[in-house]
C-alpha cells in the first residue's frame, strides 16, 4: 500500500487553490465592471441635475446674484421671472400707459413719493443712471405715489433731474397690482428687456454706482 505523504497532500492542495481562484475571477470582473458604469451614470446624472437647476433658476445662472454686492448688497434676485402688471399710470399729460410702452428696453421701475426722503435721496442717481445710457436700452421709470393733490409738487422735484420723465399713479392702482405688493417705498423693480420681473430692491441705492451699472449690463446683454 501506497503512503500518503502528507507534504504531497499539502502541495496538491496549493496547487488547486489558484484554479479556484481562477474560476471565480471572470465574476468579480463583471462586478468591477459593473460598479464603474455604475458610477459614470450617477455622475451624468449629477452634472445634468446641475444643468437643470440652472435653466430653472435663470437669476442664478445669469450671474445676477453674483452682482449683488456694494451698492446693490440689498438687491433680491427673482429666481422665477414674473411679467409686469398691465395695469396702467400716467405721464405728465395725464397719458395712460403701461410698462409694455417699454417693451424692448430693461426698465428700472423706481416708485416714490415727495414725502418719503430717502426716495428724494436716492433720485439724482437715478438720474445719473438714466444719463449714462443715453441712446442704449435702459429707461428708468419713475413712477411717483404722491396723491393728486400733490401733483403739481412731485412735478416741481422730479423736474429737477433731467432726464427722467414723471410718472404718477396717485390711486395706487398700478402699485397694488404688483406681485408682491411693495412693503415700503423706494422700492425699484428691475424688468429685462423681454418685460419679465428679474430682481427688486426695497428701500435707498445709489444707482449710479459701478455695481448698480454692472446689473444693468448684464441684462442689456441678453
Amino acid at each position: 500500500m501506497s503512503e500518503v505523504d502528507p507534504l504531497a497532500g499539502g502541495a496538491a492542495s496549493k496547487a488547486s487553490a489558484p484554479l479556484s481562484v481562477g474560476r471565480e475571477a471572470p465574476g468579480l470582473g463583471r462586478g468591477l465592471t459593473l460598479a464603474l458604469v455604475c458610477a459614470a451614470l450617477v455622475g451624468v446624472a449629477a452634472v445634468l441635475y446641475v444643468m437643470v437647476a440652472a435653466i430653472a433658476k435663470p437669476g442664478s445662472a445669469d450671474g445676477l446674484q453674483a452682482l449683488a454686492s456694494g451698492a446693490m448688497s440689498k438687491l433680491k434676485i427673482v429666481e422665477t421671472p414674473n411679467p409686469p402688471p398691465s395695469t396702467a399710470f400716467v405721464d405728465a399729460t395725464g397719458r395712460p400707459l403701461s410698462l409694455a410702452a417699454f417693451r424692448g428696453k430693461v426698465v428700472v421701475l423706481n416708485l416714490w413719493a415727495t414725502w418719503c426722503p430717502p426716495c428724494r435721496k436716492e433720485m439724482p442717481t437715478l438720474a445719473r443712471l438714466q444719463a449714462a445710457y443715453a441712446g442704449k436700452p435702459l429707461a428708468v421709470v419713475a413712477v411717483s405715489l404722491d396723491t393728486a393733490a400733490e401733483t403739481d409738487a412731485a412735478k416741481t422735484f422730479i423736474a429737477q433731474y433731467p432726464p427722467l420723465a414723471f410718472y404718477h399713479d396717485a390711486k395706487f392702482n398700478f402699485v397694488t397690482d404688483l406681485k408682491p405688493t411693495p412693503a415700503g417705498f423706494p422700492t425699484t423693480i428691475i424688468f429685462d428687456r423681454s418685460g419679465q420681473e428679474r430682481a427688486i430692491m426695497s428701500g435707498e441705492a445709489d444707482w449710479a454706482s459701478p455695481e448698480a451699472r454692472a446689473v444693468i449690463d448684464r441684462l442689456s446683454e441678453q
